[in-house]
């Protein structure tokens, strides 16, 4: 939490089982609140990697492409109740994104 804030952090993934461990330990765990995972259809063993790391991941029934993947985490994030979300990994910012409701794929 930052200043009050719940902080989420997104992570979009596409067959990312190989770099997943190394960009989730890149996240400052001490002013992140919850790390969502979301899967665009991967053929590795992304979501199940992401799984017993203890992220919340969910999953493309197929590939839908990056703007959706996005959509997609920034949507799940919200209703997780985040104040604003990141993506992972030590050089990216915070984006604002307000409160939501629901997480609809």
């Amino acid at each position: 939490m930052i200043a009050g804030s719940r902080i989420v952090v997104v992570m979009p993934a596409y067959n990312a089982e190989q770099t997943l461990r190394a960009t989730l330990n890149g996240i400052d765990r001490s002013v992140v609140d919850h790390v969502i995972l979301v899967d665009d259809g991967s053929s590795d063993r992304t979501p199940d990697l992401s799984r017993s790391l203890g992220i919340e991941t969910i999953v493309h029934d197929r590939n839908r492409g990056y703007g959706a993947n996005q959509k997609t985490c920034y949507k799940c994030a919200m209703a997780a109740g985040a104040d604003a979300t990141g993506r992972g990994g030590r050089r990216n910012g915070l984006r604002v994104t307000g409160r939501g409701r629901a997480c609809h794929l």
